[in-house]
């Protein structure tokens, strides 16, 4: 039975943030116990089983599934997690050279030079697009493969971008030293 003294959760999110604004986000989500579930690195190469093809196509299916509203950018699958960069956008993709746009909010809360535009949906939000993947992918799979929560990142420059996407790109290469490895 839940009991909220004891089962209190702490959030990773930033408290004044709305993740509905439009931007780039680094996001990270690991199966349940980090168990190497998606296919294997075979000499820097991620080979996929079928888990892994399943979590590939429903990714790819995220930006059909919301059109206008999402752009995917690099991303890779791993044999026991996932690493993406997604884009909010409103009907306009930004380039990378102006990703300035995840900017602190003010005082008020409200990010300058949007405060007045209409509420966003919640299921416009990157907590709700990453909730209906992981949903879609565990369901396709058959069970709950992901681990309860995920790991977002706010990239607030091309720098940060530059980097992340590095990351992202050589995450196969440097698997034996990466944090998640597991055999």
């Amino acid at each position: 039975m839940y009991d909220p003294n004891i089962h209190r959760r702490k959030s990773i999110r930033l408290p004044e943030y709305n993740y509905s604004t439009e931007g780039f986000y680094f996001i990270t989500i690991c199966t349940q116990e980090k168990k190497c579930t998606f296919g294997k690195v075979v000499n820097g190469e991620m080979i996929l089983n079928e888990a892994g093809r399943i979590v590939k196509e429903e990714w790819l299916q995220t930006m059909n599934i919301r059109k206008g509203e999402v752009k995917l950018h690099e991303y890779v699958i791993m044999p026991n997690h996932f690493h993406a960069i997604i884009e909010i956008c409103r009907g306009v993709s930004h380039t990378p050279e102006n990703i300035n746009i995840n900017k602190p909010t003010n005082y008020s809360g409200c990010n300058q030079g949007v405060c007045n535009t209409p509420l966003q949906s919640p299921s416009k939000t990157v907590g709700a697009i990453i909730r209906g993947y992981k949903g879609a992918v565990s369901r396709k799979i058959g069970y709950s493969v992901w681990q309860r929560n995920y790991y977002e990142h706010i990239i607030r420059n091309q720098h940060t971008y530059d980097e992340i996407e590095e990351y992202i790109l050589n995450n196969p290469f440097l698997w034996e030293k990466d944090k998640l490895y597991t055999e």
